[in-house]
């Protein structure tokens, strides 16, 4: 199943333009999915339940750091 890349914005909402900068937000995107498929799949198979995987994988997400600052997010 082929999905569609996301629009990569800047803090203002507005959409990224630069080419490289979007190859690279791809592939980091791909790669990522792909990792996250892999390890879906294992937890499946050794028997952990989908749902507290999911929600282990969501707990990863909400616990990146910022290195660079805090974003506004836009409400």
């Amino acid at each position: 199943m082929t999905k569609e890349m996301p629009v990569w914005h800047n803090p203002e909402g507005a959409p990224l333009s630069c080419v490289e900068k979007i190859k690279v937000l791809n592939e980091n995107f791909v790669e990522l999915r792909e990792m996250m498929q892999d390890a879906l799949e294992d937890a499946l198979l050794m028997g952990c339940d989908e749902e507290q995987f999911r929600a282990a994988m969501r707990d990863v997400v909400a616990e990146l750091e910022n290195p660079y600052g805090t974003a506004e997010k836009k409400s």
